[in-house]
């Protein structure tokens, strides 16, 4: 698919690596819906959009994933803004540490579990569907092609860390629904990718001691440092342009295995 002139949805796109993705797309000619929580700050980077590449060219939706009639609204903004979207970056999520029985003998809380599955998967999944269900009804483009999303997982997935239980259950839960979900869609001509990215230089990740940031990305067998951003949304927006890209989930981590601890 041409990227250019395409209407483009990024949950989680006032920050990090949705911020990236949101303003890679621009940058190749989309219109973008920023969709965050975060109102405020998807605000400031869709008129850094506007600003850098013309008005009309981003809106902010304020969105919770886990709220579909707050989803809905959201769709619905953006859609008017822009027009029927074909591209969906899945990108909205929450990280979590929580060992299963805790210092003090009790076991982990039940519902800070639900909940970090309840945002990454299940939210995922509720973008994925209303947005699927809306781009089944549009027009096939030249090569039978209506649509593309690209959902976020993790390397934790694969090879999880000490107290990362509900984190890689969810991020693994979408690795799962990849193939399922591109098989299913196939017939409405909707691709379906994920990409689980390593250790990257987020505003999180910025937040940990400097000595720490070191260590962790002298961990990264080649290149030794964190990931950028950018190089994510590179990875996501190469995806929509190669049309066989399909039911696949991409490693982008530097070739990083990570350690139990």
């Amino acid at each position: 698919m041409n990227i250019q002139g395409q209407a483009a949805l990024v949950t989680g796109g006032a920050s990090g690596l949705g911020e990236a993705t949101a303003r890679e797309l621009a940058r190749l000619g989309a219109k973008v819906a920023v969709l965050d929580v975060n109102l405020a700050q998807a605000q400031k980077v869709a008129a850094d959009i506007a600003e850098q590449y013309g008005s009309g060219r981003a809106v902010a939706c304020q969105c919770d994933i886990t709220d579909t009639g707050s989803l809905q609204a959201a769709l619905a903004q953006a859609a008017q803004s822009h027009g029927p979207a074909r591209i969906l970056m899945n990108i909205a999520g929450i990280g979590t540490a929580k060992r299963v029985v805790q210092k003090d003998g009790s076991p982990a809380p039940l519902e800070d579990f639900a909940r970090v599955v309840n945002i990454n998967l299940v939210g995922t999944y509720n973008a994925s569907r209303l947005f699927a269900a809306a781009c089944a009804k549009l027009q096939p483009l030249a090569d039978g092609e209506r649509g593309v999303m690209v959902c976020t997982a993790s390397v934790a997935a694969f090879d999880g860390q000490v107290g990362q239980q509900a984190y890689s259950a969810s991020k693994a839960g979408l690795a799962g629904m990849t193939l399922p979900m591109a098989r299913d869609l196939a017939q409405h001509g909707i691709r379906v990718c994920t990409i689980a990215p390593g250790l990257f230089a987020t505003p999180l990740m910025k937040q940990l001691p400097e000595p720490v940031q070191e260590s962790l990305a002298k961990s990264i067998p080649f290149p030794p440092r964190l990931g950028k951003p950018e190089e994510f949304a590179q990875l996501a927006c190469h995806i929509v342009t190669n049309t066989h890209l399909n039911g696949e989930v991409i490693r982008l981590d530097g070739a990083l295995r990570m350690a139990p601890r």
